[in-house]
């Protein structure tokens, strides 16, 4: 995709990749849609937070404001390859993916902010899923078989999410207070995206 600038931005950008544009790029937004307790503990300098379970809400918004380039960054990629169906579903622009996520470029030796340390939310998923496959297991042999439908019901829905790049789980971890510190404030993170202005950190 060719921007206003003449440059020819591909879909998916590396983290060496992105770090160029953002040095030819000025006026590029980086739109982190993890959740905010993530974003908290670290994230990409100038890197805006609107997590992926209230984008809906916010995209039109967000397309009607902003014309730039917008470079989308989850943890791994999967969220913000959600995000961006979700933006490109009210026409919006511009849109490109950071290939690995923040996780591709800590491993490519770029800068982050950091934070108060916290479980990334992929991460929590896998804790969560294995403690309940776990206590299945164990509650099966010691109190009744039919805890053994436990363990099979997570691993129905973890096979369900692998086909379908979904996650019932990480949407509802995503809600937890851990997750969401109180002093997040979505729309004035939108607002900020708007308007390109500098976060607080």
């Amino acid at each position: 995709m060719v921007n206003k600038n003449g440059l020819a931005v591909p879909a998916v950008v590396d983290a060496e990749y992105l770090e160029e544009l953002m040095k030819e790029l000025p006026d590029l937004r980086l739109l982190d849609v993890r959740t905010p307790g993530e974003f908290e503990s670290s994230h990409i300098r100038g890197s805006y937070n609107v997590p992926l379970d209230q984008l809906g809400e916010h995209g039109t918004e967000i397309r009607a404001n902003v014309d730039v380039p917008v470079v989308l960054v989850c943890q791994g990629g999967s969220r913000a390859r959600k995000a961006e169906e979700s933006l490109r579903q009210v026409g919006m622009p511009n849109l490109h993916v950071l290939d690995g996520g923040l996780s591709g470029w800590v491993s490519a030796g770029k800068p982050v902010e950091h934070g108060p340390e916290r479980v990334s939310l992929e991460r929590q998923v896998r804790i969560a899923a294995g403690v309940l496959a776990v206590a299945g297991g164990i509650l099966a042999v010691a109190v009744n078989p039919y805890f053994g439908l436990l363990p099979a019901f997570v691993g129905g829905g973890l096979v369900f999410a692998g086909l379908t790049d979904s996650c019932a789980m990480a949407m509802l971890l995503s809600k937890l207070p851990y997750n969401r510190p109180t002093e997040c404030d979505t729309g004035a993170m939108v607002r900020a995206l708007k308007e390109g202005v500098p976060t607080h950190a």
